[in-house]
């Protein structure tokens, strides 16, 4: 009889033990990171979902990279200093808009650093390496990948992807204009595009401002990008649709802007496709109500989703954030 009140006892205990346990949260809620982050890159690496975001800070602060990865969406573990300054001889403040690919089982960091205003200085577009998604990268080139303006787009903000013929692109561009250049396969230069230019202009809209993105659904190319100004709330999200990543583009529509009831300054973002299904999700940067300091922005995530067109819905910016999506 005392064993079996002592069971009871335990069993009760137990019970009331998981009972007071904080329920798993249902959704990954918005900001999905916890500090100041902005420019977020989105992918899936090695059975995880990983984000690459730029250190909101004073441009002399921005030298080193965090990354953070989710087995599913809602639970994120940061993985600090992935890629620091001291990695990269050339580079010394400003550091930011990573885009990272594998490659041949090695992992490609791609970001800018110093803003340089002129051809005269030494910074732009950088690529470095690791053998994990998590780093520690190091500095691929010793030099800028792209040191220079090109039709008068200032070398930031770069995305890199691999079209499905295997040729890796990539599209960038400040000051209101983008480029897009082919990248050889190691990432050590550029080769020339089938018009033979070396630095094609694509920029898709007077709106344009920076941080292109460029994806393929469908056999089609869809190009997002931000427009108006990063520290204001007309920051937002807009997007055109072309036959080749090339263009012609002409700007459909914003997508992605703020809510004056959630946050403002919605804008440069990425997108997840989940592999093997056509399930995608936005993850971009935006600001807390009411908070105007300039380096406060935060990165969240929402559904992305499209018509029977193929066209892309508008994005309701959300505090929830998106439900788990385990990798499998």
């Amino acid at each position: 009889m005392a064993l079996g009140k002592w069971m009871m006892a335990a069993c009760t205990a137990a019970a009331l033990a998981t009972g007071a346990q904080a329920a798993p949260p249902a959704t990954s809620g918005n900001p999905i990171l916890q500090g100041w982050y902005a420019d977020p890159e989105a992918a899936v690496f090695a059975g995880r979902y990983w984000i690459f975001p730029t250190t909101s800070a004073d441009y002399d602060a921005q030298i080193t990279f965090d990354a953070f990865s989710s087995p599913d969406l809602v639970h994120w573990t940061k993985h600090a200093d992935v890629l620091n300054a001291r990695n990269v001889p050339w580079a010394k403040r400003a550091m930011w808009a990573p885009s990272v690919v594998e490659n041949n089982g090695k992992y490609y960091f791609f970001f800018a650093a110093n803003d340089i205003k002129t051809d005269s200085e030494l910074g732009g577009i950088g690529v470095a390496v690791a053998d994990r998604p998590e780093g520690p990268y190091k500095d691929l080139l010793g030099k800028p990948l792209v040191g220079a303006f090109h039709n008068g787009a200032q070398p930031i903000d770069q995305f890199v992807f691999k079209d499905d013929d295997g040729a890796w692109y990539m599209i960038y561009g400040g000051w209101k204009r983008a480029n897009i250049v082919r990248l050889k396969d190691d990432f050590t230069g550029v080769l020339p595009l089938t018009d033979g230019l070396l630095f094609k202009e694509i920029t898709p809209a007077p709106e344009y401002v920076e941080g292109p993105l460029m994806f393929r659904r469908g056999g089609r190319y869809y190009f997002m990008w931000s427009e108006g100004g990063w520290g204001g709330p007309d920051y937002s999200v807009a997007y055109a649709i072309a036959d080749t990543p090339t263009g012609p583009f002409k700007r459909i529509g914003k997508v992605l802007q703020q809510d004056e009831a959630i946050a403002t300054s919605a804008g440069h973002n990425s997108v997840i496709k989940v592999p093997n299904s056509d399930r995608w999700y936005i993850v971009y940067h935006r600001r807390p109500l009411g908070d105007t300091t300039r380096d406060h922005r935060q990165t969240a995530i929402e559904r992305l989703e499209f018509d029977a067109q193929g066209n892309i819905l508008p994005v309701k910016i959300t505090r929830e954030g998106v439900a788990a999506d385990p990798l499998r």
